[in-house]
């Protein structure tokens, strides 16, 4: 327990899982922690002392099994083993942390998510700028950016780090900024400088300067990247040679994305349960590399006009080129993680059976390059010209290790036949000395007349003759007997025991002449890790390109033609996720939609609810997404100018940890949006304030088209759907303003959605007719429906004039007394009739309280 306590004081943070001979203990608060996590039996046990201490434990073979359920449930798990054999010791075994394995360092299958990076991130808070780095120790990833925290913010969204580092003194400020979204842990302050992460990359890369990675000067980034390698090798992994470069993220090649957009489009993940994503839309890769690039893709939209094309290209020339696509899916099937497995050699982790499905894999790569050099498609020659097939490597592999190797050395052959001959005259030995047993217990049951003899092994005597009491009369003098058992005796001669001697003396030769042989191996291969990985990624580009031409074929998508202008030009364009939810012999209604900065800068929709304006404006910024991705999209044809920003300000959701309200919330990301717009930026506007007053949110929804109309350098393309008719004077008065309206048909009471868009303003939000069909009981429909004929009597005249005039004014200013509110009016007219000069401080406040009770107070 002495040595316990040393080892676990220095990992206060991390459950300690100590090997005592063949088990993983777990002592005091990790026990009870263990036992809760992983269903194992909590016990206790006295501890030297009169206390007891809390115990939990499971066997060492066991551990890949268990360390997965720990790690999944948020715990830092350091591993204890044994570092010297118990036999050659007479003092306690002597052990040390050889591993700590955490949410962000995790090397096992059995946590990481096959098609997804485990990504390690670290932020450090600057003065200025702010810096953050992204590892996936998994696959040797390493990237690093630069800028504000609402960059951070929309990177952290974009790559779904599982941990994220920062300094321990930067805790509230890291806090305030990120919440509790992420699982977090603080480092000490002192690894968070400058010039300790410049010499950490430098020492790791064998490196003068970071010039050739291009990140040179990005100093809080750099920071950040180091603090990441301290954190990686206070885990305990030394061997990193598949970290072979650090990349910067360039800001100004992607679209920007900011965490709200990525959320509310709903590009990775959906709030709803169940709910469809652009990702499982767009996404059939093959490979797991396919899979984690496909992500990226998504998160990170092009802007660079060339780079887009080509991918069009090589997605065109799949499309075109039936039996290549056929064939190269065929073959992609046959492919295992390159990436992963390059990285489990450079950390000496790789088994056998890994090994040959590196081989297995490898082998696939010279038949894709001949398929692919028979479409004639620069963009796909691009690719075949830069794989390696490695096949010094498959030589190796082939030469060195056994077709069907065993999973790991010892359970079974590994190391090939013919490769090395002490290996091969100790496999003969061990085979014939199983002969040997077979022809010994034949002899002496015919010797002896014991039919049911039997040769048989265990731990503890090892070989032995098994005879049942029936013939126990007839054992020769020479046996030696070794054990009674109720129904039979066993016995052992020297002539087996001789024979046991050769055979487990070979057999434990033969286990060690691989293992070396087989570290021997996997030590060559490292020399490999950097085309293996270059493979890796070429792999992932196809699997991209052939999972984009397979939707487009399966979902009738079409070419998107790119440009440099601004303008964006859908016809019939369709939401690419909604379609695919719609039930059988139901048609999407496709839609028209064309924006521009000069005549038809935004365009105002109205329109009922559940007519499909929403629908519209997120196909619309899909559709461009799609495009700036390389992918086909849905719709008859597509003009699109580059977009460089998309914003969304959609659906309301509170933030009541932080104090926020839905309106808060709204207003925050409806500012963000106001404050970074470009001339090439495209808004989609959701009912803009609703969660406020009527009259409120009238006012604040025309200002804020207004400002976007009126912006000196930004005339950018918005989509505004409103429920706000009001909000359809705005044309008459600025001329890049246009008014549409989602079509709805009334046929007697009942009303038929179109869900076409169509020029001109609505009158109409239907909003009962919805909750009729919401299943509302019938008194309060028909409730509903006589207050609205009443309410559109009384106030419907007058309003559209008022929200005009307001219009009209230089100020834009909506008057409080210029409201058609019957208490409002009365209360205007009190004031108005009001004596000042002579009304006594009491009067006064008498009519305060009057005034107060006439708008509900007390």
């Amino acid at each position: 327990m002495k040595q316990y306590n040393q080892i676990k004081a220095k990992h206060p943070t991390a459950m300690l899982l100590f090997r005592v001979g063949d088990f993983y203990e777990t002592f005091g608060e990790d026990a009870v922690k263990a036992s809760k996590i992983l269903g194992i039996i909590l016990t206790k046990r006295k501890n030297g002392t009169a206390a007891h201490i809390e115990l939990a434990g499971f066997p060492h073979h066991s551990l890949q099994t268990y360390l997965p359920k720990l790690v999944r449930a948020g715990e830092r798990v350091a591993i204890c083993d044994q570092l010297e054999d118990p036999k050659m010791t007479k003092k306690i075994v002597k052990r040390g942390v050889t591993e700590v394995v955490t949410p962000g360092v995790a090397m096992n299958d059995q946590v990481l998510e096959h098609n997804k990076n485990n990504f390690l991130a670290s932020v450090f808070l600057g003065k200025k700028e702010h810096g953050v780095a992204f590892l996936d120790i998994s696959t040797g990833e390493f990237l690093v950016a630069q800028g504000d925290t609402e960059y951070l913010d929309k990177l952290l969204q974009g790559f779904e780090p599982s941990e994220v580092l920062y300094a321990r003194q930067q805790d509230q400020k890291f806090k305030e900024i990120f919440g509790e979204r992420f699982y977090s842990f603080r480092q000490e302050d002192w690894i968070f400088t400058e010039d300790f992460g410049r010499e950490s990359l430098n020492k790791h890369f064998q490196t003068k300067n970071l010039k050739g990675f291009g990140v040179e000067e990005l100093s809080a980034g750099i920071i950040a990247a180091g603090s990441i390698l301290q954190y990686i090798s206070e885990a305990q992994h030394k061997d990193l040679g598949h970290i072979s470069k650090i990349s910067r993220i360039e800001e100004d090649k992607y679209v920007w994305l900011d965490r709200f957009t990525t959320r509310n489009l709903e590009l990775i993940n959906s709030p709803h349960e169940n709910g469809a994503t652009l990702l499982s839309v767009l996404d059939q890769t093959i490979t797991p590399m396919g899979g984690r690039m496909m992500k990226r893709w998504m998160v990170l939209p092009l802007k660079d006009l060339k780079t887009i094309e080509a991918r069009q290209q090589a997605v065109k020339a799949l499309i075109e080129n039936e039996e290549v696509s056929f064939e190269l899916n065929q073959r992609l099937s046959n492919i295992y993680d390159l990436e992963r497995l390059a990285s489990k050699i450079a950390v000496g982790k790789v088994n056998p059976k890994e090994v040959n499905q590196l081989k297995g894999t490898l082998l696939e790569l010279k038949p894709i390059q001949n398929l692919l050099k028979s479409t004639q498609a620069k963009a796909l020659l691009s690719i075949v010209d830069r794989i390696n097939p490695c096949e010094q490597l498959i030589a190796l592999i082939t030469e060195q290790l056994h077709d069907d190797a065993a999973i790991q050395v010892g359970k079974g052959k590994v190391i090939a036949d013919g490769f090395d001959e002490e290996l091969d005259e100790l496999r003969k030995l061990s085979n014939s000395g199983r002969t040997f047993l077979e022809e010994l217990q034949q002899r002496e049951s015919e010797r002896t007349g014991i039919p049911s003899l039997k040769v048989a092994f265990n731990n503890v005597f090892g070989y032995y003759l098994e005879v049942r009491n029936t013939h126990k009369d007839k054992v020769p003098e020479d046996w030696i007997r070794k054990q009674t058992l109720v129904s039979a005796e066993r016995y052992i001669t020297e002539e087996l025991k001789e024979y046991e001697q050769k055979i487990l003396g070979a057999e434990e030769k033969i286990d060690l002449i691989e293992r070396r042989l087989f570290s021997e191996l996997v030590l060559a291969m490292a020399d490999y890790i950097h085309p293996i990985q270059f493979n890796a990624f070429l792999i992932g580009q196809l699997d991209c390109f052939l999972s984009f031409s397979t939707v487009a074929k399966q979902n009738q998508y079409n070419m998107p033609e790119l440009n440099d202008g601004v303008a964006i030009d859908i016809k019939e364009g369709r939401h690419p996720v909604i379609e695919k939810q719609m039930g059988i012999g139901e048609d999407y209604i496709p839609n028209d939609v064309f924006l521009d900065n000069d005549t038809q800068q935004i365009i105002m929709i109205t329109g009922p609810n559940m007519s499909g304006k929403s629908a519209i404006l997120r196909q619309t910024a899909l559709i461009s997404l799609m495009a700036q991705m390389g992918s086909f999209v849905p719709a008859a044809s597509a003009k699109l100018g580059i977009v460089d920003k998309v914003f969304t300000r959609v659906g309301a959701s509170d933030n009541i940890s932080s104090g926020e309200s839905t309106f808060m919330v709204e207003m925050n990301e409806t500012a963000s949006i106001l404050n970074n717009l470009s001339r090439r930026s495209l808004v989609l506007l959701d009912e803009i304030g609703r969660g406020t007053s009527t009259y409120d949110g009238i006012s604040i929804a025309w200002a804020i088209a207004e400002y976007i109309h009126q912006h000196p350098k930004a005339h950018c393309k918005t989509l505004f759907a409103t429920h706000y008719h009001e909000l359809n004077e705005m044309t008459n008065k600025f001329p890049r303003i246009k008014n549409y309206t989602v079509s709805v048909k009334e046929v007697g009471t009942k009303i038929l959605f179109l869900r076409k868009l169509i020029e001109g303003g609505s009158e109409h939000s239907f909003g009962i007719h919805v909750a009729k069909l919401a299943g509302m009981p019938n008194p309060v429909v028909e409730r509903a429906t006589k207050m609205l004929k009443e309410l559109e009597t009384s106030n419907r005249g007058s309003e559209k004039e008022k929200v005009k005039a307001a219009g009209d004014a230089d100020d834009m200013q909506l008057s409080f007394f210029q409201l058609d509110d019957p208490v409002l009016e009365s209360i205007r007219d009190e004031v108005t009739n009001m004596d000042i000069d002579t009304l006594t401080p009491v009067e006064a406040l008498f009519k305060l309280n009057e005034i107060k009770k006439m708008v509900g107070g007390k």
